[in-house]
């Protein structure tokens, strides 16, 4: 697109400091358009009718207008409606820098007319080769040791502006004495991790945490753990994600998962920070190595889809209390096994309404406790498959 001069409507959707305003700039020299830079949290509805004029009067005199708007999130839906007339008529092109998801901050009508480019946090080896630009420009080196250098890349976290920022404030200092990773400290602050807890990082991390738990990596759960609680998270948020994990993935492969999760949640609420969070990174320890299964979790969405489906089916007449004697009159509890009366504790009765054929919604994994659970449930078919017990009796059992 670039060589051929011929730049579309986009959005450049990555985390702060990836280049998203220096390739707008760059597109805008390469199709040689006239660049009208707008942030969406200082600019209103007044300065975009602005550029469009301005854009107008360049069309006139046959130069394109390339509009980039930084945060164009933080439009709202209205705002970003009023972009379309002139995207579609190409008064402009629209170059739209975010950092949060695309698809659920601006309007798919937006969406539809713009290419969505991903950018991601500038690699370590991207950092260096901004640094060693850096280092080119100013003609000297920074004074700073190896391992100092390297602690430098680990702050800008990805990010090439805030890297070079440090940058320019290094190269204030004299060339000696070089700065190990204390002293560099010392000289900058360090930066906060990227994290927004309402945003796109506050999803992305907790199913990073999740979906290492339910892969049986403990190592990784940890270290999301830690990068979320460093980034400050709500450690309740985690709290009731690790019980939803211990339904979820776990269930009745460890039956203790669900209650080590709870006790987990409880006692952050009870010790508090920071030693409450030893709490919760204790449970997923706990759930990362319990043995997994989503057995219980699939057979009530097929039981949900089943409910659905059947509609209002009543149960079977035996299996209904009698509380009145028209009720016995039309057969309520008739021919009712008790269970407790039989031998096995088990009658075999199809407990199912009499217009559905029998299902099997719970398929127990053979890990865990669901082992023995596949066990009990063989031996039930068993005495099912022959009848039942043969000492059954009939007795109202509540």
């Amino acid at each position: 697109m670039a060589t051929q001069g011929r730049v579309a409507s986009m959005i450049l959707w990555g985390p702060p400091g990836c280049g998203k305003t220096t390739i707008a700039r760059l597109l805008a020299d390469i199709s040689d358009a006239e660049f009208e830079p707008l942030s969406a949290v200082f600019s209103g509805v007044a300065d975009l009718r602005k550029v469009f004029e301005r854009a107008k009067a360049h069309r006139t005199d046959g130069r394109a207008t390339l509009l980039f708007i930084d945060e164009i999130h933080r439009f709202n839906r209205a705002q970003q409606d009023g972009f379309l007339p002139y995207v579609e008529d190409g008064t402009v092109t629209l170059v739209g820098a975010t950092t949060e998801n695309p698809s659920f901050e601006l309007n798919a009508a937006l969406l539809s007319r713009c290419q969505v480019l991903v950018l991601h946090r500038i690699a370590d080896e991207g950092l260096e080769e901004l640094l060693r630009r850096a280092e080119a420009e100013e003609d000297r080196k920074l004074p700073l040791t190896d391992s100092a250098r390297e602690a430098l890349r680990a702050m800008a976290d990805g990010d090439g502006r805030y890297v070079l920022n440090l940058a320019e404030e290094l190269f204030l200092l004299p060339e000696e004495p070089l700065l190990d990773p204390a002293m560099l400290a010392d000289t900058v602050q360090k930066r906060a991790p990227l994290y927004d807890k309402g945003q796109e990082a506050h999803y992305n991390l907790i199913s990073a945490l999740h979906k290492s738990i339910r892969g049986s990596d403990a190592d990784a759960a940890l270290y999301w753990l830690a990068r979320m609680l460093a980034g400050g998270e709500d450690p309740r948020f985690i709290g009731r994600r690790l019980t939803r994990a211990a339904i979820e993935d776990i269930g009745l492969a460890d039956p203790q998962a669900l209650s080590q999760a709870l006790a987990a949640w409880e006692a952050y609420e009870r010790i508090g920070s920071p030693e409450g969070e030893l709490a919760l990174a204790q449970c997923v320890l706990y759930l990362a190595t319990a043995p997994k299964s989503n057995a219980a979790y699939k057979a009530f969405g097929a039981a949900m889809r089943e409910a659905k489906q059947s509609g209002s089916l009543t149960p079977p007449k035996h299996i209904l209390n009698a509380p009145t004697q028209l009720m016995k009159d039309i057969g309520y509890g008739a021919g009712y096994a008790y269970d407790h009366a039989t031998e096995e504790g088990f009658s075999g009765q199809d407990y199912f309404p009499d217009d559905m054929a029998r299902q099997q919604f719970y398929q127990p994994v053979d890990r865990g406790f669901e082992r023995e659970i596949t066990k009990r449930l063989a031996y039930w078919q068993r005495l099912r498959d022959r009848g039942g017990a043969d000492d059954s009796s009939e007795e109202d059992g509540g």
